[in-house]
């Protein structure tokens, strides 16, 4: 946290009654004060949007806040559903004019509701497993194993849709059919640009995070990512010794968790001398950047976790920082991109992910109305508060049918996850994939294309 904030902190509680001294919640308040109450953040909200209740909007619920620091209300009030419901997403923190840390304060007031309200039954054990390296792999494998039998497709057609939801996720994480064949059919053709060479080799070291989910279930994405980024003269290097990024216990309001997954991330990036950290899971990327706020309190972390927040990139802001070399596909694909929320919102990096596809010949890229709207996946939000999701999900899982993609692209897990599993429960034909992905099929078919066609 900067001296600036700091400063306000302490106006602030100099002026503002407090019921709630030393909560994660009165060390943040400052930023309540910059709510203005204008209503700009309204049609920005998906929750408002579709439950229609000025409570579930960042105004309402920045109310109840203030309420809750003063006393007005308890923490276990049943208004506190409405700061359950919220999805997180930070649209709002875009359409607002005055630059309220909506994030921020939402994350703290959950902290501050969880010792009394304690966390939802259904988020414990995933928290748990999350916050615990051993069990998280042999979830994730357990998981790889049951999913390349087959049955969670099969399961999601049957089942309940509370149960179909689920299997729906897993069986989406598998590799997509359409990328793969795209990579083995080619990409050079008469009407196409002949490849480019390699550009020239990076300065300074580079590491990924590797992440969880994604190296767990989205394998394939990390690997596309490493030869996309080694084409474009990216040379990685190890950080062994890396966790969870924290960002699903931060939101719940496990603070104690995201800190100490933090300083295991902080201190393995760090070890791995690199200069660069990238990430291509935009909830992940978000979390590492705010990781200088999360550690600012801790004199023995925050210097180091704000040089690992500056340090840290999404794939497609490294990617664009070089001007991705050119790539091509061929069959017409017809992509439409969606961004998921924590990199539109949070990170802001809106541009960059279009540049990525821009440059990959052969591709019919169409734009997705209300792109930046919530797709509700939100971490673990959609097990947690299922009719909500659902009810956000469907205008998206519209707005995509209407493209008539063939491809939808979107570059974080939970996204991918959450609208792959509505796709295949609704019998849509498109598949949704990592921007990244196509970009490193568009290299490996070319590649292939220009060795079948060369002389020997």
């Amino acid at each position: 946290m900067s001296a600036t904030t700091s400063s306000r902190d302490l106006a602030h509680a100099a002026t503002t009654p407090c019921a709630l001294p030393g909560t994660p919640l009165a060390q943040a308040a400052a930023g309540l004060d910059a709510c203005v109450h204008c209503g700009f953040c309204l049609q920005a909200c998906p929750t408002y949007v579709n439950l229609e209740d000025e409570n579930d909007s960042p105004r309402g619920r920045i109310v109840l806040m203030r309420r809750m620091l003063e006393g007005d209300i308890a923490l276990d009030d049943p208004a506190a559903r409405h700061i359950d419901r919220c999805l997180g997403c930070r649209a709002c923190e875009t359409a607002c004019p005055s630059g309220v840390p909506y994030g921020e304060l939402l994350e703290a007031t959950r902290a501050t509701m969880a010792p009394t309200r304690g966390i939802p039954f259904i988020a414990r054990p995933i928290l748990f497993v999350f916050r615990h390296h051993l069990l998280l792999r042999a979830a994730l494998i357990g998981a790889r194993v049951f999913r390349a039998t087959g049955l969670p497709r099969l399961l999601a057609k049957v089942l309940p849709p509370r149960l179909a939801f689920p299997m729906a996720m897993l069986a989406s994480t598998a590799p997509s059919s359409v990328v793969q064949r795209a990579r083995h059919d080619g990409g050079a053709s008469p009407t196409l640009p002949a490849p480019q060479a390699t550009p020239s080799p990076v300065s300074g070291r580079t590491t990924m995070l590797e992440g969880c989910v994604m190296s767990g279930l989205f394998s394939h994405v990390n690997q596309a990512t490493a030869d996309a980024l080694s084409h474009n003269g990216y040379a990685l290097c190890e950080a062994p010794g890396q966790r969870c990024c924290g960002a699903l216990h931060a939101h719940a309001g496990d603070m104690d968790g995201a800190k100490a997954l933090a300083r295991l991330n902080v201190a393995a990036f760090e070890a791995s001398g690199a200069d660069t950290i990238v990430v291509n899971a935009a909830g992940c990327g978000a979390m590492l950047k705010q990781y200088a706020h999360l550690l600012h309190d801790e004199p023995e972390w925050a210097a180091r976790a704000q040089r690992i927040s500056e340090r840290t990139r999404d794939v497609s802001e490294a990617l664009a920082a070089v001007g991705p070399a050119r790539g091509a596909l061929t069959g017409g694909l017809r992509v439409t991109h969606d961004p998921p929320c924590h990199q539109m919102h949070a990170q802001r990096v809106v541009n960059q992910p279009l540049t990525v596809l821009s440059v990959i010949d052969g591709l019919d890229v169409v734009p997705l109305e209300d792109a930046d709207q919530c797709c509700g996946s939100a971490g673990i939000y959609n097990l947690v508060e299922p009719g909500t999701s659902d009810a956000v999900l469907a205008p998206k899982l519209a707005r995509i049918a209407e493209t008539r993609a063939t491809v939808l692209a979107s570059g974080n897990p939970g996204c991918m996850m959450q609208m792959g599993a509505g796709l295949l429960l609704s019998g849509s034909e498109t598949t949704v994939v990592h921007p990244v992905e196509l970009l490193a099929a568009s290299y490996a078919a070319t590649s292939a294309s220009t060795s079948r066609t060369t002389p020997s």
